[in-house]
């Protein structure tokens, strides 16, 4: 129980390094809290300083999830023990400690735990978000559409049996909470177009 509180702890931490911000102050970029999208993640960092700055971010913020995850796994696979640990990073990644309380959206992160989880479902979530993107270039939609289906995939398909669909599945919810306002945007038609081999455009 005690290891499992410290794991929880050491993977709120992890969460807690913002990959986004990192990586725009050693660029010389803004904010990314403060400009574009105000949103501390790889498509902002994308629009702020092109492709190499946001491929940084984006493997940041999967490590994050794979190394905090796998720590659990080592010790403990039991989705009692793994189960919070996923949750802990995740949080740490929305509200980072380090960095007042404002992170990013979760996607990534969220992404790189469940691929410790199972990695051939870490691949399809990671084929349906491409998909997405390719067909309607809009990749909060491609986060969206991942995101739900997430719960399902690891149920029907992940490691160590469906238990581990319950805590997906709360990632899920809240990243649909954390892009309530893309969700606005794509419903009055309004969300920003990326092109992931360019860049992005309104």
């Amino acid at each position: 129980m005690l290891i499992t509180i410290f794991l929880c702890v050491l993977a709120y931490c992890i969460g807690s390094v913002s990959s986004a911000i990192i990586v725009c102050r050693l660029s010389g970029l803004p904010d990314p809290r403060t400009t574009g999208s105000k949103n501390p993640g790889t498509t902002n960092v994308l629009r702020l300083g092109g492709k190499l700055p946001a491929a940084i971010t984006l493997l940041g913020d999967v490590l994050k999830g794979v190394i905090a995850v796998a720590l659990a796994v080592v010790y403990n696979p039991l989705p009692q023990n793994v189960g919070p640990v996923i949750l802990a990073v995740f949080l740490g990644h929305l509200y980072p400690i380090f960095f007042g309380f404002r992170g990013g959206k979760g996607v990534a992160t969220a992404m790189g735990a469940v691929f410790v989880l199972s990695w051939p479902v870490g691949l399809m979530l990671v084929g349906t978000w491409i998909i997405m993107v390719l067909l309607f270039q809009i990749s909060s939609l491609g986060a969206l559409t991942a995101a739900f289906v997430a719960p399902l995939y690891i149920y029907l398909f992940g490691w160590k049996g469906p238990e581990f669909s319950i805590y997906v599945g709360v990632m899920s919810v809240l990243i649909f909470w954390c892009h309530r306002a893309n969700i606005g945007r794509l419903l009055q038609g309004k969300e920003p177009k990326v092109n992931i081999f360019s860049k992005i455009r309104s």
